[in-house]
């Protein structure tokens, strides 16, 4: 499926989820966040699965300002059913307070869904993201690969606020 449908899906997706910038029940963001960290590289270790994002495998994700104060935000992932890389270039603003990990992201026209970071290492090795509601989970790490143990928590957590991990996909890294 071409990117362009795909992030037209992503837009109306994120326009029908009514209030698209609000966390999901029983989710809060991370405080004491610094952007300035976060920026950079990560690369994609679980998701739920989305039309957006199907059949991509590994998937990155880099951030970096914008000139306007924002974040860009570029995501690629490899398609092997056609054999080529994928781009979708977003922008993504703070909500509320940028010491917290809650933003508003966008990457078709005016429409913007919730971003927000539950868990955030210390070291900025990983984070835990969810959208604008529980059908929307990423864990995010600056290594394509993580410990066991990570992955067992992330699980744990993510179930434990009412995510589906059942459904989690876990992209290949190589």
């Amino acid at each position: 499926m071409p990117l362009k449908k795909v992030l037209c899906d992503y837009a109306l997706i994120l326009l029908l989820a009514c209030s698209c910038t609000s966390p999901p029940e029983g989710i809060t963001p991370a405080s004491g966040f610094e952007l300035e960290r976060y920026l950079g590289t990560w690369h994609e270790i679980a998701r739920l699965d989305h039309s957006f994002e199907r059949g991509l495998d590994p998937v990155t994700a880099s951030y970096s300002m914008r000139p306007d104060g924002g974040v860009k935000v570029l995501n690629r992932g490899f398609n092997a059913e056609i054999g080529q890389w994928e781009e979708a270039e977003g922008k993504a603003y703070f909500v509320g307070n940028p010491d917290q990990g809650y933003l508003k992201v966008s990457f078709f026209g005016p429409f913007y869904g919730a971003y927000i970071i539950f868990e955030l290492d210390p070291d900025y090795r990983y984070a835990f993201i969810s959208g604008p509601n529980k059908n929307y989970l990423w864990l995010l790490a600056r290594s394509p690969e993580v410990p066991e143990a990570l992955i067992k928590h992330f699980i744990a957590r993510a179930k434990a606020l009412g995510f589906e991990t059942d459904k989690l996909i876990f992209p290949t890294q190589g």
